[in-house]
């Protein structure tokens, strides 16, 4: 009784000293060591939510915004014309199309007309880069790539004309505000355009990238690279005697010209006579006389295409000297080849056996008729159509041995809403292989707005805090006292009195 009477405080109320459990809380002897993680587990959680509330607002600001879609600018330098290409695509992503994702101008005449003038090279293209800059928004012209790739007409000069012309475009390009290394404007191969233009057929089949035996070929006639080359090369054939048929008149030997139609008159300009006095180029234009015939004009483009066999090396060559593997599967005919079948309404698929007999039929008819019948058509175009289809024919079915009702070759100028350009196959191969859009940063691949990242992650945060809070609403919170009465510690719940 002593001991007791020594604890009791002065003042002490006597029902204190009946109390069955007298208790002692303390920060020193309580303990409750689930306690401090699980608010250190809630802080962290409602902060990781909170930051992905403002990566979600962020996503939706950023997904929609002009910031979210880069450029790239490529310049075709064309053997008749120049054609810039306006590309724009997100990131993250190598391609976005529709009716801004592709964006063209062009302006005649191509560039290797400037071999006098290189001068006037550099503002034909200046033209071009200011409709580029109407089409881009101004922040984003420091980090937009510009290129220009000359074709056939440029290749067809001589290397030192050619750098002129080139450096008279690179002064332009360096001023332009864009992003321009002077090795980015150059000539290109015919090789490295072919392999553009299979770029982009085959990405817009679905097939690149694929099984190569599904891939689709490419035939194509461009512009100087065959066809208009090859025209031009027939009427300097005329002009110098190698080509044409021979008719022998008492004065003198005459040039029948069978790939264009009765009627035609050539000027010393249209048929490109050498310099010369006034008198020889009458006596040469005298001796040109037009007699549009399609077999004959089949036959001397197949002369044509035969120029420098003696030379080959393989065991065949089909044109040429060229040797050209047996073609297997499915081909395209492009350029030339649409436009050519779209002036004579023929159908994509086995047009062969009809394009000869549109043929005869347009090569035999006289010229005063065609341009009746062809009034909104330009008359340089329409000369070459008959020299055109006895191209196809004699390039297809005499030299690769294509059936005349063969199905596999098609003739197309787009396959969906992607046009068949080599330019954008250039655009693909440059920006795929380019590292910032294969090693994108993880942040664009978050934002992109074909990536479920972000909201995938948000989900997951969604449903890891819910199941966090159940639990902690379902599981009791309790707490370990140590009762000095009784010399032990008691267990029990958090707010229970």
């Amino acid at each position: 009784m002593r001991r007791s009477s020594a604890r009791t405080r002065a003042g002490s109320n006597r029902n204190d000293e009946m109390d069955p459990i007298k208790t002692r809380s303390t920060n020193l002897f309580a303990r409750n060591p689930k306690s401090a993680p699980s608010r250190s587990l809630s802080s962290v959680l409602l902060l990781i939510l909170g930051l992905s509330f403002l990566f979600l607002l962020s996503y939706c600001a950023f997904s929609h915004s002009e910031s979210s879609f880069r450029y790239r600018i490529i310049v075709d330098g064309g053997s008749t014309g120049t054609r810039v290409h306006v590309f724009k695509y997100r990131s993250g992503r190598a391609l976005h199309f529709g009716k801004e994702g592709l964006a063209s101008m062009r302006v005649n005449p191509g560039l290797s007309a400037f071999s006098e003038d290189p001068v006037g090279a550099g503002g034909s293209v200046s033209k071009l880069v200011e409709f580029a800059k109407g089409r881009i928004p101004r922040v984003c012209w420091g980090e937009t790539e510009i290129r220009l790739m000359a074709t056939a007409g440029l290749r067809m000069l001589d290397s030192e004309v050619q750098e002129r012309i080139l450096e008279s475009c690179r002064k332009v390009l360096r001023n332009s505000g864009f992003k321009f290394m002077d090795h980015w404007a150059s000539v290109i191969t015919g090789s490295d355009e072919g392999v553009y233009a299979w770029i982009v057929a085959n990405y817009a089949l679905g097939t690149l990238g694929g099984d190569p035996l599904d891939t689709t070929g490419i035939v194509e006639l461009g512009g100087a690279s065959a066809q208009n080359a090859a025209h031009d090369s027939w009427k300097e054939g005329l002009v110098s005697g190698k080509f044409g048929l021979a008719s022998q008149s008492l004065q003198e030997r005459l040039r029948i010209d069978p790939c264009t139609p009765t009627g035609y008159s050539y000027s010393a300009e249209s048929l490109k006579l050498p310099p010369s006095s006034e008198s020889e180029k009458v006596r040469y234009l005298s001796t040109v006389q037009t007699m549009g015939n399609f077999s004959a004009c089949r036959s001397a483009a197949l002369m044509l295409l035969q120029k420098g066999k003696e030379s080959c090396s393989h065991q065949h060559c089909d044109m040429g000297s060229t040797f050209i593997p047996y073609l297997r599967g499915n081909f395209l005919a492009t350029e030339n080849f649409y436009h050519t079948s779209k002036f004579f309404g023929l159908r994509p698929k086995a047009y062969l056996s009809k394009l000869i007999t549109a043929g005869q039929e347009f090569c035999g008819e006289d010229w005063l008729r065609l341009k009746e019948k062809y009034v909104s058509h330009n008359e340089e175009d329409l000369l070459r159509y008959c020299f055109s289809s006895a191209y196809i024919v004699a390039l297809l079915h005499d030299s690769l041995g294509i059936a005349l009702d063969d199905e596999r070759v098609k003739v197309a100028n787009q396959v969906g809403s992607i046009p068949l350009d080599w330019a954008l196959g250039a655009f693909i191969l440059q920006t795929t292989a380019d590292a910032d859009i294969q090693n994108h940063n993880w942040i664009a691949t978050i934002f992109s707005d074909e990536s479920p990242t972000l909201l995938s992650i948000i989900g997951f945060l969604l449903v890891l805090l819910t199941a966090w809070s159940i639990s902690r609403w379902r599981k009791p919170q309790l707490k370990t006292i140590y009762d000095l009465e009784k010399g032990r510690y008691i267990i029990t719940r958090i707010g229970s009195r």
